[in-house]
């Protein structure tokens, strides 16, 4: 019973070690970490905590339901780790392309619009969470999804995600 008891402690210190340590508050952020690729010419932008904490309550809100931990759930081979994004065309590494796509998404390739199969400002009357969300809404999102590489390492897009 007592190694029982024993084992159940450890367990459960793991467990919430796990759970408090992995979630980064953006209080806890430095500068370095929030710094993200602003274009595609290799300009960086700092997000602010502000930022930080918007983009993932509109993550959680517009994106988590098919994109849970940075996976995409209807293709799982196409997630939103760094090294995908960027092979995208055009690349959505950087947050100038990804608020682009996020008001008109197109196929991987970038050959075929596909505003009506995903959340975007162009489709908005469809997918109703993005109607409201304004232009520094889009940068947060599109820094979130940037950032968490960097915050979750490989939990972030499964094994592919790089820092």
């Amino acid at each position: 019973m007592l190694k029982r008891l024993i084992l159940f402690a450890v367990v459960a210190v793991l467990l919430a070690m796990q759970v408090f340590v992995g979630n980064a508050t953006a209080t806890e952020l430095s500068p370095d970490v929030r710094t993200v690729k602003l274009n595609e010419q290799g300009d960086t932008t700092v997000l602010s905590l502000e930022q930080v904490k918007k983009g993932k309550e509109l993550f959680i809100y517009a994106c988590s339901q098919c994109h849970l931990g940075g996976i995409t759930k209807p293709d799982p081979n196409i997630g939103l780790d760094l090294e995908t994004l960027s092979l995208a065309t055009p690349p959505r590494n950087n947050i100038e392309a990804l608020v682009d796509y996020l008001k008109n998404p197109t196929t991987f390739d970038g050959e075929v619009e596909i505003a009506e199969l995903h959340p975007s400002i162009k489709s908005a009357d469809i997918f109703t969470e993005m109607r409201n969300m304004t232009e520094d809404d889009l940068v947060s999102l599109s820094g979130h999804i940037l950032l968490q590489p960097k915050v979750a390492g490989s939990r972030w897009a499964g094994s592919k995600a790089r820092r």
